[in-house]
């Protein structure tokens, strides 16, 4: 009797000196350790890639996020506000669906196929605001012209970039309502365009939230 527990308290004590040293070792030090090597070499992406203006935090470069104007009253949903370039619709196509300000804890697909008939009526009139949104009196958006990421979510909702030839197609919108050049939306475009990774991975991009940054430094 007294022989077993005898063992049984040192078997407790040995399983508790394990859980201390292993609490500490794997929820502490390391940790630490990781947060240490993150900060010391990559202190931008540990802290989640933020973009700073003035000194305030505007965003994450890894987040998409809306431009959209105050609510008015009775409205449901805000009206883009169409002086800053506009990303992909969030988690579908914006109103219609569930997640309609890149809302981390509700991203996700439309999970609707092809022939779905509630997706194809929601592409259509995504795709006629499209041509009606940046349509200016010397520039025409043909239907032809729009590119499905102007009109689709990416999987995740989420996606902060959109293609270059969605971005050229806000260039004359964006140009007239801040009072600029259109070479100089274009030249901005450019610049804030990258291309594929390693040269031959994925396809060239924009980030919406650099290029409205860049485009707000350039209206000054």
């Amino acid at each position: 009797m007294n022989n077993s527990v005898g063992n049984t308290a040192r078997l407790l004590g040995a399983g508790l000196r394990a859980l201390l040293v292993l609490t500490v070792l794997c929820g502490v030090l390391y940790p630490l350790a990781v947060t240490g090597v993150a900060q010391g070499l990559f202190p931008g992406k540990a802290n989640g890639s933020e973009l700073t203006r003035n000194g305030k935090v505007v965003g994450s470069s890894l987040i998409g996020q809306r431009y959209d104007l105050p609510l008015k009253d009775g409205q449901d949903t805000p009206e883009p506000d169409l002086k800053w370039f506009q990303p992909r619709p969030s988690n579908g196509l914006g109103t219609n669906s569930v997640n309609t300000q890149y809302e981390l804890i509700l991203s996700g697909a439309t999970n609707r196929s092809g022939d779905n008939e509630d997706l194809i009526q929601w592409v259509k009139d995504a795709k006629a605001a499209v041509v009606k949104d940046n349509s200016t009196p010397g520039y025409r958006v043909m239907p032809q012209d729009v590119p499905p990421d102007a009109v689709t979510s990416s999987g995740s909702g989420l996606d902060p970039h959109i293609s270059p030839e969605y971005a050229e197609l806000q260039v004359h919108r964006v140009a007239e309502k801040n009072n600029l050049d259109v070479k100089q939306v274009e030249k901005l475009v450019d610049d804030n365009t990258d291309g594929r990774v390693l040269g031959f991975m994925g396809e060239p991009r924009v980030n919406v939230l650099q290029l409205n940054v860049a485009l707000k430094e350039l209206v000054g």
